[in-house]
């Protein structure tokens, strides 16, 4: 039997090179916490728009039109409606790095289409290019892949630019001009909700990019927050009369929630004693979270 949270769908964009049809099971869209003074009065603090032009969270990310190895977008606004997305630059094709990134990248895509979350990646190369050198991601990679996600050819950096990821002032002055290694994940409602920049010579962590994504989608819909190196937090904390594992894999409550609200929702919810006796360390364990009314 199908679990209640899950529904079949068919994969909307399909790589030309793959000539076939996928089916998976995906999360149902996203839906925002229904607490008012939770996730909506959280991302109230982050501006939709920047006073100086760049992109920081909270923002509205940049529309734009790009050809891809899955063919034309006319908006990618459109093409990521209403779901989570995450655009992944890679410096150039045929470099080391990047290959086996965009191989890692490829073994995690299904667990990110598992939680409704779409991924495109971009380099300043042309389409043309990215294609060429797939064959060689693929034949590279120790596991037996196929690349499901778009690539995007921005040969006139034009969104390399937009989403401050090259310097135009110098770009056109480099014979290669590499864009930072960049993850954007963005929200449903087109925000960018976390960013990464790593150097040229420093490959990303594909498990922490698809933790990020799971944290986020969990503080979306359930206005919490996830403390460090959750899940594997607060195996054993102290309690008035001893210790306890029970709160293993718990996560906070965010800071804008009310008591009443909290109560509400979450009762039961466990405050952390601590020396300053401020009562801002409000855990909830993993079941609290599970059974949270929607």
């Amino acid at each position: 039997s199908q679990h209640p949270n899950y529904r079949v769908a068919m994969l909307a964009v399909i790589p030309r090179r793959l000539g076939c049809t996928l089916t998976r099971h995906v999360r149902v869209m996203s839906t925002v916490s229904p607490m008012k003074t939770g996730t909506d009065m959280y991302m109230s603090l982050y501006p939709e728009g920047s006073t100086d032009g760049g992109l920081r969270l909270g923002n509205i990310v940049p529309d734009f039109k790009a050809e891809t190895t899955h063919g034309s977008w006319e908006s990618f606004h459109d093409w990521k409606r209403g779901k989570w997305a995450i655009l992944f630059s890679h410096p150039a094709d045929f470099t080391p790095v990047c290959t086996t990134e965009i191989g890692r990248l490829a073994v995690k895509f299904d667990d990110l289409y598992a939680a409704d979350c779409l991924v495109a990646t971009l380099s300043v190369d042309p389409v043309k290019s990215h294609e060429e050198w797939l064959d060689d991601v693929v034949a590279h990679c120790e596991n037996d892949i196929t690349i499901k996600f778009p690539i995007i050819g921005d040969a006139d950096r034009s969104i390399s630019t937009a989403y401050g990821m090259i310097d135009p002032g110098t770009s056109g002055d480099q014979e290669l001009p590499l864009t930072i290694r960049a993850v954007f994940i963005i929200n449903p409602e087109n925000k960018l909700m976390l960013s990464l920049n790593y150097p040229a010579c420093v490959g990303r962590n594909m498990d922490e990019i698809v933790r990020c994504v799971k944290a986020l989608q969990l503080s979306y819909e359930k206005s919490i927050a996830t403390p460090a190196n959750w899940p594997n937090n607060h195996a054993d904390i102290p309690l008035a009369d001893g210790r306890t594992t029970d709160f293993k894999g718990s996560v906070f409550l965010l800071p804008t929630v009310s008591d009443e609200e909290a109560a509400e929702h979450y009762p039961g919810y466990h405050t952390c004693d601590v020396p300053s006796k401020k009562p801002y360390l409000r855990l909830v364990t993993e079941e609290m979270v599970k059974k949270a009314t929607k």
